[in-house]
């Protein structure tokens, strides 16, 4: 039973601490659209999405002002379009993009994730033309967004599809030139992809979901900072461990999870379809207050980068996940701490400073939710410079056996210290410096693929 105290620590957070739906996400199988023709396959897409999908937007701003708790966005998620358009060409997957992208219009969602593929264990038929269409799909779309899957624990990483990502980044910056390179901002790359996550550009619907389902994904940076802030203030010096200050963030999530759930089960029954997962990851934008580098900086480091931040950052991730498990029976997504640079004003300022490099972030991600996310870097970077980062990356997320994901984006004509706004949600950032540009070809040239873990055989 809810206790008065706690209610209104709840209407706080809602009314003070920024707590939000950071998003309502509509996952819809377009397996059975595909047709003998790209057109009759567009049509097909167009329909079955419109179908569902038309009361979507309307039914989250209707149970978001019953409860009066914001749903910041309403998006769609879809089968990996690689799956779907399975024997067409570029061309023909180019066309089935701007499908996405006229239905997403139609029934006034934000984003659209799922122009995508998993080619952990090898590309099948309609991959590798997928991964060719890219650059031009998402440079002439505006909600589309992309995600390659290139690696799992079960089966390594597919190095020759990793060679492909730097490659296909590179062209992304390229061709959004005159947009900051933003085109790549809408694209990410994966080991250990989830189907079930509700956040972008990562978003896809999994083969093995349900035909139409709502997933939820909360937030509330700003919510666990305040709490933290409190508990330190109203205790005594030399009573507070972290362990404290961890079952506070755990109690925390608690709450804020409940509150995405009520919202996610309500929309769902509304629209009489299944309810998936609450993803409780704490995900950040560029509004102050509502950042996940003030959360480490509270507890205890001066600067984000410093030693001792991905201590911090492991026990928040983990206390995180221990509170909405806790609250919720349908916890999924990611779920956990997310580090995207330029929807950080925190991590961005970091970058700024000094503070905060690449090879932190890099060991920040083996205890985080993601991994190398929403990076700005020098636009003369190199294409295998970027696969190698992208291999660390995946690395990391095959030998732990959790999810890793790259997102950077080579801005055109700028370099390591000059800055970058993408806007809205995708914030801004001084650009990040890589070391040791050019020295990593030979690695990349091998392709081929690496080996599953020893781990990986569990049966």
């Amino acid at each position: 039973m809810i206790q008065p105290q706690e209610f209104l620590e709840t209407v706080e957070m809602i009314q003070k601490e920024k707590l939000d739906v950071r998003t309502v996400t509509m996952g819809i199988n377009l397996l059975d659209c595909h047709r003998e023709t790209a057109e009759e396959t567009c049509s097909a897409i167009q329909k079955k999405i419109t179908r569902h999908a038309a009361k979507l937007v309307k039914t989250c701003n209707e149970v978001s002002s019953k409860y009066a708790i914001q749903v910041v966005n309403k998006r769609l998620a879809v089968t990996p379009i690689a799956n779907v358009g399975a024997g067409f060409s570029p061309t023909d997957f180019i066309k089935i993009a701007h499908a996405l992208e006229d239905a997403a219009a139609e029934v006034g969602v934000d984003l659209l994730g799922g122009y995508s593929a998993d080619v952990s264990n090898g590309f099948a038929c309609g991959d590798r033309e997928l991964i060719a269409s890219i650059p031009q799909a998402l440079c002439e779309t505006h909600k589309v967004c992309s995600s390659i899957n290139v690696g799992t624990t079960k089966h390594g990483i597919n190095m020759d599809a990793v060679v492909l990502m730097g490659e296909t980044i590179k062209t992304l910056a390229d061709q959004s030139a005159a947009q900051s390179g933003f085109a790549a901002a809408k694209f990410v790359v994966f080991t250990n992809q989830p189907g079930d996550n509700p956040f972008m550009a990562g978003a896809i619907h999994g083969l093995d979901q349900h035909e139409i389902v709502i997933n939820v994904g909360v937030s509330g940076p700003g919510v666990v900072a305040r709490a933290v802030e409190r508990k330190i203030a109203n205790s005594k010096p030399g009573n507070l461990g972290l362990q404290d200050l961890a079952e506070e963030i755990k109690e925390t999530t608690f709450r804020v999870t409940r509150c995405g759930e009520l919202i996610g089960r309500q929309v769902a029954q509304q629209l009489d379809i299944p309810f998936g997962v609450v993803d409780l990851s704490l995900a950040p934008t560029p509004n102050i207050g509502d950042s996940v580098g003030e959360i480490l900086e509270i507890l205890g480091v001066d600067s984000v980068g410093a030693p001792g931040t991905t201590a911090i950052l492991a026990m928040l991730n983990d206390a995180v996940k221990k509170g909405g498990v806790f609250a919720s029976q349908s916890v999924g997504g990611l779920s956990g701490a997310f580090i995207p640079v330029c929807e950080d004003h925190v991590l961005a300022e970091a970058v700024a400073n000094g503070s905060l490099s690449m090879e932190k972030l890099e060991a920040m991600t083996s205890v985080c939710s993601v991994g190398l996310d929403m990076i700005a870097i020098p636009g003369s970077t190199d294409a295998a410079t970027i696969s190698a980062i992208i291999a660390d990356e995946m690395a990391i997320g095959m030998i732990n056996s959790k999810t890793t994901a790259v997102r950077v984006i080579p801005v055109p004509g700028k370099e390591a210290g000059d800055f970058v706004a993408f806007g809205g949600l995708f914030g801004e950032s001084a650009i990040m410096p890589i070391r040791n540009l050019g020295k990593s070809s030979r690695f990349i040239q091998f392709g081929g693929k690496i080996p599953a873990p020893i781990h990986s055989l569990k049966n």
